[in-house]
Order: structure tokens, then sequence, then C-alpha cells
């Protein structure tokens, strides 16, 4: 299969962008797949409510099929077609954050597939803050099952090239957007039990749910390793975003982290190994190592966000065997960061 690589200017959809985005609902309508962007990652989209579409996004992922993907709607009242019932919880959330990064999960009704839910009874469902996803979602029918754009266990795509590089071949089209504006997946709520609770921390914190709704609880496993329960959302389950390389979080005081750093590199280039370190603005220069990379600033942590995954995906290009990388607060958006790091390196953290 050749794959196809239209750009497309989300501040600027012309008539040929028009066009393009005419193919490509068309392609997920007659059950193919296309990457596109979002405001968090790239989305690999197929028709949510066939089956085939859906063991396609498995197949060229390579994904386990009981990982449920997520249902990306245009239209609230479309929503309202796809699920057993409304919450008022949900109605709530979506005044306050769609389109946004928020991910709902529901009881869906007979018309979504198991093949979409990961064999569930519940449906994961979000609305994208991106107009060529919203624009894709309207001219393909109205649902896209989408997981990120990249082969499973890598670190989610930020840039179409990454998409390019893991699914060229395996897909029939890809949008490319450009930088997407967030850099990690959207914000999980499990909407089904009695407190809403957060199966994936994301961009909408804790702090901003609990003002919509109240009482919201966070799943255990977001931080510590994860069960081996059924997964009720993307991710929960199986190592994700992880390197090539073997990453390794340092968690401590600023002097020793970096002291520690600095002496396992040493250790490791001289066995041979290309190393590369995870730092701020602040450190960078601190550091000692092949490859130093800065993921932006701890004071405000939405740089961090943006630049972790593509930080990861460099390492790769830069054929990096062993990575360090400094911790970060794990409150706010620094819990979605730091739920994403200790997957990439596989819950390998040295507490000094």
């Amino acid at each position: 299969m050749e794959t196809e690589v239209i750009q497309i200017d989300e501040h600027n959809i012309d008539e040929a962008s028009k066009k393009s985005l005419q193919r490509a609902g068309q392609i997920i309508r007659d059950g193919g797949l296309v990457a596109f962007p979002t405001e968090t990652v790239y989305g690999l989209g197929g028709d949510a409510l066939n089956p085939d579409s859906s063991r396609k996004i498995y197949a060229a992922k390579g994904r386990p099929s009981d990982n449920p993907l997520i249902v990306h709607v245009a239209d609230f009242e479309d929503l309202e077609t796809i699920v057993k019932e409304v919450p008022d919880s949900a109605r709530k959330l979506a005044k306050a954050f769609w389109p946004g990064p928020l991910t709902m999960i529901m009881n869906k009704n007979d018309r979504v597939p198991y093949e979409t839910t990961g064999g569930l009874d519940t449906v994961a469902i979000r609305m994208p803050n991106n107009e060529i996803a919203l624009e894709l979602i309207r001219q393909s029918g109205g649902f896209i099952a989408a997981p990120s754009a990249n082969t499973s266990g890598r670190p989610s795509p930020t840039v179409a090239r990454y998409c390019i590089e893991d699914l060229s071949g395996k897909i029939e089209m890809i949008l490319d957007g450009g930088q997407v504006g967030i850099g990690l997946e959207s914000t999980i709520v499990d909407l089904t039990s009695d407190v809403p609770m957060i199966l994936r921390p994301g961009y909408i914190t804790l702090d901003m749910l609990k003002e919509i709704l109240g009482e919201v609880e966070v799943d255990r496993t977001i931080i510590d390793s994860n069960s081996g329960a059924k997964p009720k959302a993307p991710g929960m389950k199986y190592r994700h975003y992880a390197p090539k390389g073997q990453l390794t979080i340092i968690q401590g005081e600023q002097s020793k982290v970096v002291e520690y750093i600095n002496r396992k590199a040493k250790e490791a280039a001289a066995e041979g190994k290309k190393v590369g370190v995870i730092g701020t603005d602040a450190t960078k220069a601190l550091y000692d190592a092949d490859v130093i990379k800065s993921v932006g600033n701890r004071q405000d942590e939405r740089t961090i966000a943006h630049e972790l995954f593509k930080v990861l995906r460099e390492f790769d290009d830069e054929n990096i065997d062993v990575m360090f990388s400094e911790s970060f607060d794990d409150s706010g958006i620094g819990q979605a960061i730091m739920n994403r790091l200790l997957k990439a390196a596989g819950h390998n953290v040295i507490i000094l």
C-alpha cells in the first residue's frame, strides 16, 4: 500500500484542503485509515462503527485488541446516539472543556462494536480542538476511532514525520498539520461509577475537573505500576511511550541528580554506549553526555508536556542507547508528564 501524505494548515483550510479532507473522509467511510493531527497528538483514524476498521487500526499499530480505542466526535449531539445515556456530569464537562483534551467514558449502546471498545460495554469519547480533525470527523460520518498514530508502545507522534516513520505503507493517508499544540494525550475520566475517576491524567487536571463536578477520584495505578486488570482506558495496561534505548528516571535533590547522571553517563560511555540526558532549561548546561536535551521550563509545565514525546523521538533519531531523565512534580499537569515518563521508562526509577 502506498501512503499519501497531504499537508494542511489548520488556520488556512482552503478549497484544495477541503477537497483533501473530503477524500480522507471517504477513505474512512470506505473502511480505510487516515492519520491526522489533533491538539494533543496525531491520531490514527478509522470508522468507529465499523468493526473491520477497528481491526485494521489494531493491526497497523501492532496494538493489543483489548486496549480500547477513543471515539472522536465533532458535535455533542452525536455523542447521544452512541451511548445508553448521557449523564449530567458529561454535559457539564463538555460545556467546560469540549472541544478539548478531555475524554469521557460512558456506557455504550449497540451501535458501537466491541472491536472498538476492546470488548467492554463502555466507550471512551472526546471532541478534539483542531479544525482539521473536526472537519475530517464530519466528512467521515461523525465517528472516528483513533488511538495515537504510532507503532504501539512507541512515543506518541507530535509531528507527522513520526506517523510516516511508523505507518507508511500500512495506511491510506496521513494529513500533515504541523506540530501539535499540547503534546500529551487527553485526560480520561470514567463517568460510569458513582464518583468520576481519572484513568489517565492529561492537560485537564484533577483540580479543573473538581471545579466542575466536585468530587473526583484518581485511579491509583496512574503513577504506580499497572495492575493486571482489564483496561478501561487506552494505556492503562501496556507499556507505552517507550524510546528504543533504555530510559531511567533519577529523582532527588538537583545537585545529587546531576552528579549521579554525569557519573552514570561516563560509565555508559566507557562501555561504548551513546548517552542522552533529559533536563530543563535551567539544568541543561550542567550535564556531560553525548546528547543533552531540555524539555522546557519547570515554572511552565506546559512546555515540558509539549516537548516530552518530541525529545524521546529525537533520541531514537540519534540512536541513543542509554537515557537518563530528571523527575518532575506529580501534581497538576506534572501528573500527566510523570505518568508518560514512568511508562516510557518501564517504571525504572532511581531515588537518591
